[in-house]
């Protein structure tokens, strides 16, 4: 072979290659498996698909194994320490969880994150419905949990309960590592605090961590357990949490937003895996971007214009225009 041919081979299989690395970037990420558990009694897809198809309100009164909600009440926004509503969406039963199920221990157990607890029983649930064995999922596997609340520090603190368990127990860390431990998940392991975008910036990691070939199967999702009052006496002094506790988005009545509990995690392969494997396919995940808004009038002020080019990245990567969105 020449020179100049063996050249133009040379270019061709970089050619190649780089059109191979380009397509594995965009391939699509199939959604084979999901579980849930939210407020309203939805403790599994079943309820809570029911809950959405009556249109009944998950919103009640703070439970009284929380906090003292009437005690904290104050319908006056900068009255020190109190809250602008007894009102919120929290879980049924979230003090119980099968320890002996885990292979955990009770001492272990009670100095865990109920945050820990519910992840781990969505998880195996997530895992079930994708067709797996919880416990012998096929080839490397990730998990990536957006989880920002830590009430659950400040409680073992204050009754003195910090421990080698309770430190364990209340690390946002551990929670991910918790469920990679206990199955003996080997890939990425990736708990996120992304405030309100958490859940959806650890399903865009788990879908770059496919397609860079960091694992095959990934879970992802999201917790939040609402243990103490800080949060809503916080949200009430800055006078942006709703006084019935109820989001109004897109209506003239709104008046703040509603603070709520829930966990969400779904199972994610490479679409082309999916389909090679005989998966049931949910969903597929085309594209998706994350960004800072940046400079704004304030903190917690949304930039406009960075928003709009963030849509437009996730659709460029997603291959769609606009009009194809409904």
């Amino acid at each position: 072979m020449s020179a100049d041919a063996n050249r133009d081979d040379m270019l061709r299989k970089a050619l190649a290659r780089l059109d191979a690395l380009e397509a594995r970037a965009r391939e699509p990420i199939g959604i084979v498996g999901m579980a849930c558990r939210f407020p309203g009694g939805a403790n599994d897809l079943d309820a809570f698909w029911n809950l959405l198809a009556e249109g009944r309100d998950a919103v009640g009164r703070v439970p009284a194994d929380r906090w003292d909600a009437d005690g904290l009440y104050d319908a006056d926004p900068d009255a020190p320490g109190k809250i602008v509503t007894r009102e919120g969406a929290f879980l049924d039963n979230i003090d119980r969880f099968d320890a002996e199920f885990f292979g955990i221990t009770p001492r272990e157990a009670r100095a865990m994150d109920p945050q820990q607890r519910i992840l781990l029983e969505v998880a195996w649930e997530a895992l079930e419905h994708a067709g797996y064995r919880p416990d012998a999922v096929p080839g490397m596997a990730g998990v990536f949990i957006g989880i920002a609340s830590n009430n659950y520090a400040q409680l073992l603190t204050a009754a003195g309960e910090i421990d080698v368990y309770g430190g364990l127990g209340a690390a946002l860390s551990a929670a991910p590592g918790r469920i990679a431990y206990t199955l003996g998940l080997t890939g990425p392991t990736v708990a996120l605090d992304a405030a309100c975008a958490s859940s959806l910036a650890a399903v865009h990691l788990a879908c770059q961590a496919l397609r860079n070939g960091e694992c095959d199967v990934a879970l992802a999702g999201g917790v939040n357990a609402i243990l103490t009052p800080f949060g809503h006496q916080f949200l009430s002094r800055a006078k942006v949490l709703s006084p019935d506790g109820r989001c109004k988005s897109f209506s003239a009545a709104a008046d703040g937003i509603g603070r709520g509990e829930g966990c969400g995690i779904v199972v994610l392969k490479r679409l082309a895996d999916a389909r090679r494997d005989g998966d049931t396919l949910l969903a597929a995940l085309l594209g998706s971007a994350v960004e800072q808004d940046g400079r704004s009038s304030g903190l917690t002020v949304p930039n406009g214009a960075a928003q709009a080019r963030l849509m437009r990245q996730a659709l460029r990567r997603a291959g769609l225009s606009p009009t194809r969105v409904r």
